[in-house]
C-alpha cells in the first residue's frame, strides 16, 4: 500500500465523475477521460461506481480512489455509505476506497468508525475519511483512516460555504491530523493547486475544472457579451412577470 501513496504524494488527482443525465455519463467516457488524464501527467484517478471504475482500470494504471454515490431515504450520507457500495468499489479494482466520514448517521445509524472496523476486517484497501470539518478530519484520523480529504467542506448543514477551495481547513488538517491530507473541493485554477500544496497538501484533487465540460463552458460563457445580454432580458422579464402578477415595480 505504501507503493500507491508513493505514486500519489505530490502529485494531481483528477475526478473522473459524470452524473446521470450529464453529456459524458457513461463508463466509456470515463475510461476516455481517465487516459487523456493520465497522458496530462495526473498521478491518480478518482472514480465513482464499479462500472466506472473497472472500466478506467482497464484503461490505465493509475492509481484509483472509489466512491460510489449512493441516496438512501432519510440518510444524508450518500459517498460509500454501506458495506454494499464498500464491496462493490474494492471488486471493481480501487486501491483506495473513499467513504463519508462526517457526523452524519450511515443507513444502519452506524458511523464511520463503524465502517473502518468493517473494511479492515474484509478488505486489504487503503481508506479516506471525505470530511467537512477539522474535528471531524482529526476524528477520522484517530479512528483508523489512512488518509483524509477535504471533500464535503461546504457541504454540510454545519460547514461554511466557500466559493473558493476551504484553504484554512486544508491547513488545520495537515497540521493535526497525522495522516497525509488530500486537498479537494472547488479547486479552478493551477494558482489554487499550487497554494494547496504550499499549505502542506500531501495531494489534489480536480474534478468539475477538468473533467465536466458543461461546467467548463459555462464560466466561459458567463464572460460573453452574449450571455450577460440574455441574463439581463431574463432577469427584466422575470421583474415584469412579478408586477404582472401583482407585484410592486421591482425597478423603482
Amino acid at each position: 500500500m505504501n507503493t500507491v501513496l508513493d505514486a500519489l504524494r505530490g502529485g494531481l488527482i483528477v475526478s473522473c465523475q459524470a452524473l446521470p443525465g450529464e453529456p459524458m455519463h457513461g463508463s466509456g467516457y470515463m475510461a476516455a477521460m481517465a487516459m487523456a488524464a493520465e497522458r496530462g501527467g495526473a498521478a491518480g484517478l478518482r472514480a465513482n461506481g464499479g462500472d466506472d471504475i473497472r472500466a478506467i482500470r482497464a484503461a490505465t494504471r493509475l492509481p484509483i480512489i472509489g466512491i460510489e454515490k449512493k441516496d438512501y431515504p432519510g440518510c444524508a450520507v450518500y459517498i460509500t455509505p454501506t458495506m454494499t457500495e464498500v464491496d462493490n468499489v474494492v471488486h471493481a479494482g480501487a486501491d483506495i476506497v473513499a467513504l463519508d466520514a462526517t457526523k452524519s448517521l450511515r443507513p444502519d445509524g452506524g458511523l464511520f468508525a463503524d465502517m473502518v472496523r468493517r473494511i479492515r476486517d474484509r478488505h486489504d484497501v487503503l481508506i479516506m475519511g471525505d470530511v467537512s470539518t477539522v474535528d471531524e478530519g482529526l476524528e477520522a484520523a484517530r479512528m483508523g483512516a489512512d488518509l483524509v480529504s477535504t471533500t464535503m467542506a461546504g457541504y454540510t448543514s454545519y460547514s461554511a460555504w466557500l466559493a473558493a477551495p476551504d484553504f484554512h481547513l486544508l491547513e488545520r488538517l495537515v497540521r493535526e491530523a497525522g495522516v497525509p491530507v488530500l486537498a479537494e473541493g472547488r479547486i479552478w485554477t493551477p494558482e489554487e493547486c499550487r497554494e494547496a500544496f504550499l499549505l502542506g497538501a500531501f495531494a489534489v484533487v480536480v474534478g468539475t475544472a477538468i473533467t465536466r465540460p458543461q461546467e467548463i463552458t459555462r464560466r466561459f460563457a458567463e464572460a460573453t457579451p452574449r450571455y450577460e445580454s440574455i441574463h439581463r432580458l431574463d432577469e427584466e422579464s422575470a421583474k415584469l412577470e412579478s408586477f404582472n402578477h401583482g407585484g410592486t415595480i421591482p425597478w423603482e
